[in-house]
């Protein structure tokens, strides 16, 4: 009798230790534990995605990257263009503009860019070439942008409505010729440095010099038109090499020399001259 109730509490005692060794010694999902389950089901929070393998290409495949996409190309034009020349000038590819316009200067400055980070010699503005240049220049600001001339002319003074007129503003560094209200053409100009400011008022045209030279200041002021004592509206190289960073002695320079060719040819003494800021 002793027997038989000592082997049933061992049979027990062995049954019970099972089921606590089953409930603590459980296979983490994704791991096995003697024969693997082919098909093991976990709860949803658990499920781990599907990868996906990649694609081999056939062993006579070229292996190619994506062709990156162009963003600015010879021709185009407008303020984007405008920004990307301001970054070459920032990154000394470009000294020329900024422009507004994805001209030959433009094109051989980013293909000189590219060739010098390893980048294919394209002369094309695409997303990879442009995020190099982002990366190594500042964004740009107004001066920036129209560092060379090239602003937006303002509305014109009222007093440049009537006649004709050389309608010059200060604000917007701008020339306007006009005739009876009408904008002929327009052209970006610089003026007298602090010392020397350019007079504003209205005046008029009292004389004209093709090959003028200054032998005040012993230079050269080409298509020059005199309007208040020595301050002429003339050509001026420095203003085309260096742009805003120098200034005149008082004078109205262009850097357009066949726009301030063409206009010296339109223009006659006694025309009115504005000067307004």
């Amino acid at each position: 009798m002793r027997s038989r109730r000592h082997t049933t509490a061992a049979a027990l005692a062995a049954a019970l230790l099972a089921t606590l060794c089953a409930c603590t010694v459980q296979p983490l999902p994704g791991t096995s534990t003697g024969t693997p389950d082919n098909n093991p089901t976990y709860p949803a929070h658990l499920q781990l995605p599907t990868p996906t393998p990649t694609p081999t290409p056939p062993s006579n495949a070229a292996v190619t990257p994506d062709t990156p996409r162009t963003l600015w190309s010879p021709g185009d034009t407008g303020p984007d263009v405008r920004a990307l020349q301001a970054r070459l000038r920032q990154t000394e590819w470009l000294y020329d503009g900024p422009t507004g316009t994805y001209d030959d200067l433009t094109a051989r400055a980013v293909s000189g860019f590219q060739g010098k980070r390893g980048l294919p010699r394209t002369g094309v503005m695409d997303t990879v070439t442009w995020q190099r240049l982002v990366d190594m220049s500042r964004e740009p600001g107004t001066w920036d942008l129209y560092l060379m001339g090239g602003q937006p002319p303002g509305p014109p003074d009222p007093r440049c409505l009537t006649g004709r007129v050389l309608c010059i503003d200060k604000a917007s560094r701008t020339l306007r010729w006009m005739i009876d209200g009408r904008t002929v053409s327009t052209m970006a100009v610089r003026f007298g440095a602090t010392g020397t400011p350019t007079r504003e008022g209205v005046f008029h045209v009292y004389w004209k010099s093709r090959h003028h030279w200054s032998t005040l200041y012993d230079s050269s002021m080409p298509y020059a038109m005199f309007f208040s004592g020595g301050q002429a509206v003339h050509y001026s190289y420095d203003f085309a090499a260096r742009g805003y960073a120098g200034g005149s002695h008082g004078c109205v320079n262009v850097r357009d020399e066949a726009a301030i060719a063409a206009l010296y040819g339109q223009v006659r003494d006694g025309d009115k001259v504005v000067v307004h800021g």
